[in-house]
């Protein structure tokens, strides 16, 4: 029979560096992501004002939307309010 302390070591080890690493990962991948859209967004996403139509307002639009949605999950605001 195993020892608790042995199983919970093992199974949860007693630092979260693992944790860690990975989080700065994630938060890294965002940063990188949002200066990529930051620059897409100074150039107006590639479209010269004589050229925009109304596929550049939905692709927009539906941008829009995705972002609204992290912003409200990591603000917990709209659907994601407490």
């Amino acid at each position: 029979m195993l020892d608790q302390d042995v199983l919970t070591e093992t199974i949860m080890p007693k630092t979260n560096d693992a944790a860690l690493a990975a989080f700065f990962s994630a938060k890294t991948d965002i940063g990188a992501m949002i200066e990529r859209l930051a620059a897409l967004s100074a150039d107006h996403f590639e479209c010269s004002p004589e050229d925009v139509n109304w596929g550049h307002v939905g692709t927009l639009d539906h941008y829009r939307a995705r972002l609204r949605e992290i912003i409200d999950m990591a603000f917990r605001e709209g659907a994601h309010a407490d």
